[in-house]
């Protein structure tokens, strides 16, 4: 799943490619009459789907905006597109050509190649703007959400269910310490996930910051010494900032507005890596994968210390 370098990076992108163009219509083939609750309130919901077209199209977008792992797409009616890429999904921008019979878009021929790169053929949403080019959403699993909020709603996503942004400048040691410290018995692991605690780190970061810092994932948040929740800041500071550098992490099926991956996989030093070496100096370990709750992590067997 997109993680805050992702999505920062998708962001960056939106706002070099899409600000301050019009949108003169949007594509789905994701709509249905039915859809299970996970759905509802976005445009898989065909009467969503409707209001939602009849309220953007016309639209100058304004900007865009990250919280957490969701997209904020500001329109000149002051309406907020909301995007959550979810396990699969990412935004691309170029001209798109429609395939009737087949129902699907591909890029233009003369379209840079890295939009035709497999990852990206999954496409469900497109909108169309005047200038002739599109921001196509393609999502293998379709677990992605879209939907259309009202200012008011972005307050409140963002003060009850996100937690504050790590890299923010007010984002101090004391504010990240009494945040997981609401959570004395669980996993550090869990916490670092948990998004209404510390908004954007997911599985990926949460492996590579805690092997930074030399901490076990299955830590217990109250046992864990005072200089090693420090570790854990430091490192939240440091990777974070170095993964939107390289353009996020591609391990998977993530690639930025321009179909192209991003290079943080290159720098793994735990994730997806059992079995290999440690790449600490001086440790001989190697990583370990184990299931925490529903999700594999991946630690050093040696380096990483173990708080119970």
């Amino acid at each position: 799943m997109p993680e805050l370098p992702e999505v920062t990076t998708t962001v960056n992108g939106l706002n070099k490619t899409i600000k301050n163009l019009v949108i003169s219509d949007i594509w789905t083939d994701i709509t249905k009459n039915k859809v299970i609750k996970q759905f509802q309130k976005t445009i898989k919901d065909k009467k969503i789907f409707e209001n939602f077209k009849k309220n953007i199209i016309g639209q100058k977008i304004l900007k865009s905006e990250r919280r957490g792992k969701n997209i904020f797409i500001y329109l000149s009616n002051e309406k907020i597109i909301l995007i959550h890429l979810k396990m699969t999904g990412h935004l691309l921008y170029g001209k798109y050509i429609y395939k009737k019979k087949e129902n699907k878009w591909q890029p233009d021929n003369n379209e840079k190649s890295s939009l035709k790169d497999p990852f990206n053929r999954f496409i469900h949403v497109i909108f169309s703007f005047t200038n002739g080019k599109h921001l196509a959403f393609s999502d293998a699993r379709k677990f992605g959400k879209i939907t259309l909020l009202k200012r008011k709603d972005i307050k409140k996503i963002s003060e009850e269910e996100i937690g504050p942004e790590p890299l923010e400048k007010d984002f101090t040691f004391q504010k990240f310490k009494k945040r997981i410290l609401l959570f004395p018995n669980k996993n550090i692991k869990t916490i670092l996930m948990d998004q209404s605690v510390i908004a954007g780190i997911g599985n990926i970061y949460s492996d590579e910051i805690l092997w930074m810092a030399q901490i076990q994932p299955e830590s217990k948040i109250k046992n864990i010494p005072d200089n090693y929740l420090k570790n854990i800041f430091i490192s939240i500071k440091k990777i974070l900032p170095e993964s939107i550098k390289l353009g996020g992490d591609s391990m998977s099926d993530y690639r930025n507005i321009y179909g192209e991956k991003g290079k943080f996989q290159n720098n793994h030093n735990v994730y997806q890596r059992n079995k290999k070496l440690c790449h600490r100096k001086n440790c001989k370990g190697k990583i370990e994968r184990k299931k925490i709750g529903s999700r594999n992590s991946y630690f050093c067997n040696k380096c990483q210390k173990l708080f119970k």
